[in-house]
């Protein structure tokens, strides 16, 4: 058995010498192989987090350990294992591209013309957004769809939650204007519930319990979805070849975006999630993640198998669950279906947020969702590694104030001993291996940029993609702890029973004002200031060791309002500053979108 192979052009069912008596579900992969895998992984992280914790036991242990020394300690250890494992995945990844591994076992090169056999619903979940963006984004997928040969083997859905009256009528005068477009060579339906029971995953839900029946596979879209025909068709047929796939999940990536933020994060994750998502599907194999969109679902295994419970106790880690898709994902494997991810960036779009406000308000969503597995680690039946999966979705948000409280006791013991010594070249080598680590991802992302033919070019030539991974750099450096004060605020407030808001996003670009950011950011700021002013007064030699973590503190309000500024995008734009490969080389579902923001300066 192997896994080797070339960049997959198309797909089908493959047959595999049987190395061993089990397999996985779909019979692609050799369960002992992907233990192997899972073990070699584990093991890996482990021993990184235990040198990790030796050094900075060293470190801050030398006249033994104390209680703010074992609480340090205790901080490392929560925060430091979403970085190390994003370290040796974004490590793993690249070795495998490089070896042409693509841990992408039902991926082959042969029978790109398999006809779909069965029918799809496209379903997009909308709540308050703009009509008319949602709208143009189903109208491309249909155009895209229907010139191929199987436009009539998708029906679009789609699914309502809008609860402000204006926004409803403008979804159902649109729908009404644009219902023959929609149709295509399938069907169109519009359906608004006059409920938000269940959020998002209870509009599935109660899309495929009322619709469903007629619907071999479905594809569930967020406002801010947008999928070629090629893409949608691959991921269909990569479900009807092997019938135990339960959900298969592209890699979406950014759209072209106008804000600055929204364009310089998405240039970073464009190229830094690449080798970081093949590292994670080599070892999570048949338990793969699952994003809540632009995957495509196994109907009747999803009807039977992964309605969601409600859990106890009221919001906000009770009631209906926010953060549905990894739960559903763990319930298709449990059930005994694979959930696999393609970790190729294909014509798979959605949007990120606009501005560093904005983020900020999805990512306390995303951790009010999270913080709700703590009660479904214990659900009967799960895989190991999918009860990994939703500890590890728990350990992402909790490595933010963990981090936090580390920087307070490292104050604090400057504080309490502020004529410390300790080991200066192990205390540099620990914190150059931290910052590395973090930045891992990215560094990988753009040494496979690199190395590919025409890899630099594709983003604009050398001088603009060095330029922009300068420019992510310093904008990751600056965001990353105003996020993580962000969040332990948060997750302080969640205790006390604060919850998220769940509404219309905010997709096109707009200014902010200093006065909305500093009502948004004055948290950061006053603890950016007691940190730095507490260790200039007892310990002045620290203060290097901070500025770091203090400076986007600090920094935080302008950050906010530069990188919100149009004006800036307008400049990155036109210089090809921060570009995507879709900003030089426009796909077509994206023209149809007409929302490249390419420029002729760029073009030319």
């Amino acid at each position: 058995m192997t896994d080797q192979i070339q960049e997959p052009v198309a797909v089908r069912s493959l047959s595999f010498a049987r190395e061993d008596t089990l397999l996985t579900p779909a019979g692609l992969q050799s369960c002992r192989t992907l233990t192997r895998r899972r073990l070699f992984a584990l093991g890996l992280c482990a021993l990184t987090l235990a040198l990790v914790l030796f050094g900075v036991a060293r470190v801050f242990g030398e006249d033994g350990l104390g209680m703010l020394e074992w609480g340090i300690l205790g901080c490392v250890a929560l925060s430091a294992p979403w970085t190390i494992l994003g370290f040796w995945n974004s490590l793993l990844g690249l070795v495998l591209t490089r070896r042409g591994q693509q841990a992408l076992p039902f991926v082959s090169v042969e029978d790109s013309d398999a006809p779909i056999r069965g029918r799809v619903a496209l379903a997009m979940a909308i709540r308050n957004e703009e009509p008319e963006r949602a709208f143009e984004r189903l109208l491309a997928m249909r155009r895209s769809l229907d010139r191929t040969l199987w436009g009539h083997r998708f029906d679009l859905h789609i699914l309502s939650d809008t609860n402000v009256e204006g926004i409803a009528r403008q979804e159902e005068d649109l729908f009404a204007l644009r219902r023959d477009a929609l149709d295509g060579a399938g069907h169109a339906q519009y359906r608004r519930r006059t409920s938000n029971e269940g959020y998002k995953a209870g509009n599935i839900w109660q899309f495929l319990q009322d619709s469903g029946e007629g619907y071999d596979l479905f594809l569930p879209l967020d406002a801010d979805s947008l999928m070629s025909a090629d893409a949608m068709l691959r991921l269909v047929r990569i479900a009807e070849a092997n019938p135990r796939i339960g959900i298969v999940q592209s890699l979406a990536v950014g759209a072209p975006a106008q804000s600055p933020f929204g364009r310089i994060f998405q240039f970073g994750m464009r190229h830094g999630m690449r080798a970081f998502t093949l590292g994670s599907a080599w070892w999570q194999g048949d338990c793969g993640p699952f994003w809540g969109h632009n995957a495509v679902i196994r109907t009747a295994a999803f009807k039977a198998h992964c309605a969601l419970p409600k859990l106890e106790g009221r919001p906000p880690l009770g009631g209906d669950i926010l953060s549905h898709d990894q739960v559903e994902a763990v319930s298709m494997r449990r059930a005994g279906y694979e959930v696999r991810v393609v970790p190729i960036a294909s014509e798979s779009y959605e949007e990120n947020p606009v501005t560093l406000l904005d983020f900020m308000t999805r990512e306390q969503r995303w951790c009010n969702g999270n913080m709700q597995y703590w009660r479904l680690l214990g659900m009967p039946g799960l895989r190991p590694t999918s009860r990994f999966q939703l500890l590890q979705a728990i350990m992402m948000y909790l490595s933010a104030p963990a981090w936090m409280l580390l920087t307070a006791l490292g104050a604090a013991k400057a504080v309490v001993d502020p004529m410390m010594t300790f080991d200066g070249t192990l205390a540099i080598g620990l914190f150059v291996l931290m910052v590395g680590m973090s930045l891992t991802p990215k560094i990988v992302g753009a040494i496979h940029v690199m190395l590919e033919t025409d890899g630099v070019a594709r983003y604009g030539g050398a001088g603009r993609f060095f330029a922009g991974l300068a420019i992510e750099t310093v904008f990751s450096v600056l965001m990353a702890p105003v996020i993580a004060v962000h969040l332990t605020v948060f997750l302080i407030g969640l205790v006390f029973g604060r919850k998220a808001g769940w509404s219309g996003q905010i997709r096109d670009a707009y200014g902010l004002e200093w006065r909305t950011a500093l009502r948004a950011l004055w948290p950061q700021i006053v603890f950016g200031t007691v940190i730095l002013a507490t260790l200039a007064l007892f310990t002045p030699s620290a203060v290097v060791w901070v500025l770091p973590i203090v400076t986007g503190l600090l920094l935080a309000v302008p950050f906010a309002v530069l990188t919100a500024s149009p004006v800036l995008g307008e400049w990155l734009a036109r210089n090809g500053l921060c570009a995507i490969p879709e900003e030089l080389d426009i796909p077509r579902i994206l023209a149809d979108l007409g929302t490249s923001e390419t420029t002729p300066e760029m073009a030319a």
